[in-house]
């Protein structure tokens, strides 16, 4: 009985020694990742290098206004819309885009009226950025009246949001 239990205590060591074996795999540290340093020329900056080239650094886009208010049955417009209109000006000249005008106009009025006073509004906008030197070939206006309005409501605050031209 001797040999059966040492046969059977072996046989229980051998399985306990493969389980123990096959549990985990040992851990490995990875080595820090680590960014190569630019090499620097004898004269010291790496500027002079006739092969060193700069990636130009992107401005930062500010993004400028693109809808502009109307007072109450009025088409001139307001000092803050021009200081974003002349920016806009630049830009168009810049890159030679395309754009539409929307006009558009609150409730009030009739449906003739409003469309005729949303056109009268997007051209106030499109005489601006021709006079800031863009082309006029480059602008489309449309009116859409009381049609769209930004703000559902009968009531002065939607009103005033709703008295815009939109420039897309």
């Amino acid at each position: 009985m001797g040999i059966k239990t040492l046969k059977h205590g072996l046989g229980l060591v051998c399985v306990m020694a493969v389980l123990a074996g096959c549990s985990s795999a040992p851990e490995v540290e990875e080595p820090p990742v680590t960014t190569p340093e630019p090499e620097v020329t004898e004269s010291g900056s790496g500027i002079d290098d006739p092969g060193f080239v700069s990636e130009p650094v992107p401005e930062p886009v500010v993004e400028l206004d693109t809808v502009f208010y109307f007072e109450f049955d009025k088409a001139e417009l307001l000092p803050e819309a021009r200081a974003a209109l002349t920016a806009h000006a630049e830009r168009l000249k810049a890159d030679s885009r395309s754009i539409r005008l929307e006009g558009h106009a609150d409730e009030r009025g009739t449906r003739e009226y409003n469309m005729a006073l949303g056109e009268r509004r997007a051209n106030a906008v499109r005489d601006f950025l021709v006079l800031q030197g863009v082309s006029s070939s480059f602008i489309e206006t449309v009116s859409y009246g009381e049609e769209y309005p930004a703000v559902v409501g009968s009531y002065e605050s939607a009103w005033e949001q709703n008295r815009r031209v939109e420039l897309k």
